[in-house]
């Protein structure tokens, strides 16, 4: 079964990967799995409460098939959680690594933005980390994939949730569909 974990750390951005989440599990059947720093619950922007299914320091990098990082304040810190190798274990595994809003800065950090097309909340936010990558950014309102690496803006989480699907291999008729779907508001009366 494919298996996504999303990375969550306290105050995260709960509207960024909720459809990613939703379709893929309800749609797909595909496993979705919840991770936090130490395997402690934690609380979203919005208030919504999630009890993890694992901590970060547990993820096997074989075993998952797209590791995704949530936004949310926690990655602007001082004291951001710290992912060691595993974004980099994951993709050299096979695995699709996607990251919204300031979850980009932990790829950034990483060193996984530094040889693909990317995109995030803006080119400040990342040259800040020290990346090498700058050369590389998109300048893009939807999500940039490259490399099997997603990233976009946190107001992009439709075409996030788009991007990481057609990652797994789950671009056809359905997801158009639910494509057109989420689009639909935004279609000139």
């Amino acid at each position: 079964m494919t298996t996504i974990v999303t990375l969550l750390t306290q105050g995260y951005a709960d509207w960024e990967t909720a459809l990613l989440n939703a379709v893929a599990r309800q749609y797909y059947e595909i496993d979705t799995l919840f991770a936090t720093p130490g395997g402690r619950p934690v609380v979203s922007a919005g208030g919504l409460r999630v009890t993890p299914d694992l901590a970060i320091a547990d993820i096997d990098a074989g075993a998952v098939d797209a590791l995704v990082l949530n936004g949310g304040t926690a990655w602007t810190a001082a004291d951001a959680p710290e992912l060691g190798d595993l974004p980099r274990a994951v993709r050299a595994a096979g695995g699709l690594v996607a990251a919204i809003c300031d979850g980009t800065l932990a790829l950034a950090r990483a060193g996984l933005l530094d040889q693909v097309r990317h995109t995030g909340n803006g080119p400040d936010a990342l040259t800040a980390t020290g990346y090498a990558g700058a050369a590389l950014y998109q300048q893009a309102p939807a999500a940039v994939s490259d490399g099997r690496v997603v990233t976009a803006p946190g107001t992009a989480p439709v075409s996030f949730m788009a991007a990481v699907m057609a990652g797994l291999g789950r671009q056809d008729d359905n997801l158009a569909y639910y494509l057109g779907l989420h689009a639909a508001e935004h279609r000139a009366a």
